[in-house]
């Protein structure tokens, strides 16, 4: 199997073809019949991952596996320690609302190349660096929530997917990764994939799906078609319940009548009658 990890350039699609004639990855890797890990907006720049393990690769591009991904981030202005502690606490980004991430203000620019467009430069604002690590893949997440807090993003890199990172990969340039990268991301995964599990065992419990009948205590039982079951809190049956009467039932008054005897006589309309 392969594992390639490509610094995608400025205004290039993560996939293969477009109609439109934009570049692609196939401009850059001419290796058959691997697919990205995930996705990387056309505007933004950086690290992705490539490989035709599709169960590695499902398990990357889930979200529910929380697969950790760090962004340095251009923004207009000077982020406040207000606005990065409302990153790190989940802002609302009218899509959905974001979970916990990491955040802080870079001392310094970090030491990239020249980008093929470059930023839009106003005089009376500054910029600055913030990096970012979420385990969620909204759309455009990222600049969504610096908009949220009053920073616009203005430029976009992906330094860091699951650990790997881009290192000194210029724009367009992939390398194969080693055996000891490809068995951390699997024993990460694992990780994840029993982590998950776990959450969904607790959320299953929480509904009561794993106690005896299916109700957990302290609960009401669950409707049925006429009431609630028999035998629920104190084995009472629902005054609704429509269960009909077993023959036996019948004449059960008279349960204690000896074989052979006849039953008294009616006080009916049909008394006297021979």
């Amino acid at each position: 199997m392969r594992y390639l990890l490509l610094n995608k350039p400025y205004e290039v699609l993560t996939q293969f073809t477009d109609e439109s004639g934009r570049a692609t990855l196939k401009d850059f890797v001419a290796v058959p019949n691997i697919y990205p890990v995930g996705r990387l907006d056309y505007d933004s720049e950086g690290l992705v991952l490539l490989t035709d393990d599709k169960q590695l690769q499902h398990r990357l591009s889930e979200p529910r596996f929380k697969i950790p991904k760090t962004y340095w981030v251009q923004v207009e202005g000077e982020p406040t320690e207000e606005a990065l502690e409302q990153l790190r606490r989940g802002v609302d980004i009218k899509s959905g609302f974001t979970t916990p991430a990491e955040a802080a203000l870079l001392p310094e620019p970090p030491t990239l190349w020249e980008r093929s467009k470059p930023v839009r430069f106003r005089a009376n604002i500054p910029t600055s660096w913030v990096q970012i690590t979420i385990s969620q893949g909204m759309n455009r997440q990222v600049r969504k929530m610096t908009a949220a807090v009053g920073f616009p993003t203005l430029r976009l890199v992906r330094a860091r997917l699951a650990g790997l990172d881009l290192l000194d990969l210029a724009p367009g340039q992939w390398r194969e990764l080693t055996t000891t990268e490809v068995q951390t991301l699997k024993d990460l995964t694992a990780a994840q994939t029993a982590e998950a599990g776990t959450s969904r065992a607790t959320d299953s419990r929480k509904k009561g799906e794993f106690w005896p009948g299916g109700v957990r205590p302290g609960t009401k039982p669950k409707n049925t078609a006429g009431g609630y079951k028999r035998g629920g809190f104190g084995g009472k049956q629902d005054a609704r319940s429509n269960d009909k009467p077993k023959p036996s039932d019948k004449g059960s008054r008279g349960a204690s009548r000896k074989p052979g005897t006849s039953r008294p006589a009616s006080g009916g309309r049909n008394a006297g009658r021979k």
